[in-house]
């Protein structure tokens, strides 16, 4: 603060002084608005005032601690309700808000595929399209030679991307290693990870269009059904590369379509746990192919029906939910903040040109001040006219991209050996052993107060989602196995969400026994974190039984 009054300069001056530093400060940021945004969290005295207090008497003792106690007691009071009048972003939210977005972004980090899955697809695709990619630490890499035909693809969309890579990862808390280069994080969005995956559509993308067998190891029914992939996307009004529609958002949803011509929601990649069928399995299945309900249009119209039914509506609320808020926030802080500048510069152009019509020389030409308001006002429209274009969102209709027929275990081991009686009974203990494990640990998630509810039977990854005392989330496996039993699979997906989840993943472990009473162990962080690698074509891995149980414990 400036010690004016030690000066011996006069209270009129300082006064006078003080306005045109503020009225400099003032032209200087446009409209002034750290001084208007402060000013309003000042309740029963402005901001003006306390300044003209802090520079006549600013230098003595109990001025500054009466003026301490005066700023932090009305800023205090006026800051929370400036924030909920200005703030631009949704954070400004209750209690109970920031514990369900906590929830849905806990989950959202369960079902990423990043880092994991972004690697093996990395090494498995840079490899096939001729380029070079060798470990240099653990977990971080050197990318030694990137074809001519990804490097050009990368520059025709104004990405370039290098010869090579002195050190590249696929988590972000490896970029950085003590004493060693830093790592450039390849994850969606950066230039060498979105060529590769370009390319690879570009060059593999019509084989999903061909089709192709699927089996799931997990499922020990003869139900068959059809996977099908469908790619959805948000636009908004504005405009677009290349004259297209601007894409608001886009993502693949997956459906499967079953005899009867029932469609349900598949899941987020539920591919990632089947297997290509083998040519002894497509022998025993040749009969089926032939199939009418698979030859018709009508897969497509169920799985397209539903999509627009339900997974297309659900995508669009989502889009709108994100947008309308934030886009109506911006429009009215852009509205004031240029309505400010514009009427600054208007005034200031009028008292620029009384100035000049009075025989005095103005300091600032007074065209050049009115051009400074036009621009503002044109700016504003604009500005106003591109978000009322972002939040003009239109789902366009799901457009499927391939197909897979996904053939059961139990299909193809009745196929294989003719006993439909034999498989149909291990089909029902080992649903039966499922059903008593599931029940067994909801009882233990009730007794430990969470509110647990059951997923889906084909949701992949986890079956139970429990909401914690503390409203944490927890994703729970359950692996139910009759007791004596000596190993346990665990899929690919399942690994995928263990290994995303860590500290939020639970591997419940159930001997089901013949007397009626189960036991169950809770196996936290069941795959060591993030030291856990998964190769390209794996699955689902095998794990002993009697190992994992000494490891687990009893639920807490």
């Amino acid at each position: 603060m400036w010690n004016l009054v030690a000066t011996g300069t006069r209270e009129g001056d300082v006064y006078h002084l003080l306005l045109t530093k503020l009225e400099a400060e003032r032209a200087a940021l446009g409209t002034g608005q750290v001084f208007d945004v402060l000013g309003k969290a000042f309740s029963g005295q402005s901001l003006r005032g306390l300044l003209i207090e802090a520079v006549r008497y600013g230098d003595r003792p109990e001025v500054q601690a009466r003026m301490e106690q005066v700023i932090d007691a009305t800023v205090s009071e006026g800051i929370p309700e400036l924030l909920r009048q200005e703030a631009l972003a949704s954070e400004v939210i209750s209690e109970a808000e920031v514990s369900h977005l906590r929830l849905l972004m806990e989950e959202a980090a369960a079902r990423r595929l990043q880092p994991h899955y972004v690697r093996s697809f990395f090494e498995r695709g840079l490899g096939a399209l001729g380029g070079r990619m060798s470990e240099r630490e653990p977990e971080r890499f050197e990318v030694a030679h990137v074809p001519a035909e990804l490097r050009s693809r990368a520059s025709t969309r104004g990405r370039p991307v290098a010869r090579r890579y002195e050190r590249v990862c696929f988590d972000k808390d490896l970029v950085q290693s003590p004493g060693r280069p830093p790592a450039e994080l390849l994850a969606p969005g950066h230039p060498l990870l979105d060529a590769v995956v370009g390319l690879a559509i570009d060059r593999y993308g019509s084989v999903l269009t061909q089709g192709t067998v699927l089996v799931n190891e997990a499922d020990l029914s003869e139900d068959l059904r059809v996977l099908v992939y469908l790619d959805h996307t948000v636009t908004d009004a504005r405009p677009g590369l290349g004259g297209r529609e601007h894409v608001a958002s886009r993502r693949f949803e997956f459906v499967t379509v079953g005899r009867d011509g029932l469609a349900t929601p598949a899941g987020v990649a539920p591919y990632l746990d089947y297997r290509p069928a083998r040519e002894d399995e497509l022998d025993l299945l040749k009969p089926l192919l032939g199939e009418a309900w698979l030859a018709g249009a009508g897969l497509e119209k169920a799985a397209t029906d539903y999509a627009i039914e339900a997974l297309v509506l659900d995508h669009l609320a989502e889009v709108q939910a994100r947008t309308q808020e934030r886009v109506g926030r911006t429009m009215a802080a852009v509205q004031a903040r240029l309505s400010r500048e514009r009427d600054y510069w208007d005034q200031r152009a009028a008292v620029l040109r009384e100035q000049a019509a009075a025989g005095r020389q103005p300091k600032m030409n007074p065209e050049r001040a009115q051009a400074r308001a036009d621009e503002l006002e044109a700016r504003r429209k604009r500005r106003l006219a591109e978000l009322e274009a972002e939040r003009q969102l239109h789902a366009l209709p799901p457009v499927v991209v391939g197909g897979a027929l996904v053939v059961p275990a139990g299909l193809l081991a009745r196929l294989g050996n003719g006993d439909a009686a034999a498989v149909g009974a291990h089909a029902a203990r080992t649903k039966a052993v499922e059903e008593r494990a599931m029940r067994a640990v909801l009882g233990w998630e009730t007794r430990l107060g969470r509110d647990a509810k059951p997923m889906a039977h084909n949701n992949p990854g986890f079956d139970i989602r429990s909401v914690d005392t503390d409203g944490h989330l927890l994703l729970i496996e359950v692996k139910g196995r009759i007791a004596g039993a000596e190993v346990v699979s665990v899929t690919r997906n399942e690994i995928l969400t263990g290994l995303n989840a860590a500290e939020r993943y639970v591997l419940a472990l159930v001997e089901v026994c013949p007397d009626g009473t189960d036991v169950v162990r809770y196996l936290r962080d069941p795959f060591a974190g993030k030291s856990r690698r998964l190769h390209f074509a794996e699955r689902a891995t095998t794990f002993d039984w009697g190992m994992l149980w000494e490891a687990a414990g009893e639920p807490t």
